[in-house]
């Protein structure tokens, strides 16, 4: 079967431009393109609900994107229709928590 990938049109500024909307100059801007690999690492680690979502209503993967050689947090939210459509929310380079969830595969 193959994933659908996340659609990033609602938050393509908001993932590419991190750096620019912060006061964190550390912060790392993120390329959707990178956010799909970490979405789509067959290794990721997925939270269903995310447990830090607000709402409930969104995922959170944990995954390595080759591209940007560092592992990524998406944030997701499916379309409520049953589609198994995917809109892209948000995604940066991954804290070290999530990396050691990661890199342990304890969740």
């Amino acid at each position: 079967m193959a994933v659908i990938l996340p659609d990033w049109r609602h938050a393509d500024v908001h993932v590419r431009d991190r750096r620019g909307r912060t006061d964190r100059p550390r912060e790392t801007d993120i390329d959707p393109e990178w956010a799909n690999e970490a979405y789509c690492d067959p290794e990721a680690v997925w939270f269903t609900p995310d447990p830090k979502g607000r709402k409930g209503m969104s995922n959170r993967t944990i995954g390595w994107s080759e591209t940007a050689g560092f592992v990524i947090t998406v944030i997701t939210v499916p379309d409520p229709d049953g589609s198994g459509f995917v809109w892209g929310a948000s995604a940066w380079r991954s804290n070290p928590t999530d990396v050691a969830v990661y890199e342990s595969r304890e969740y």
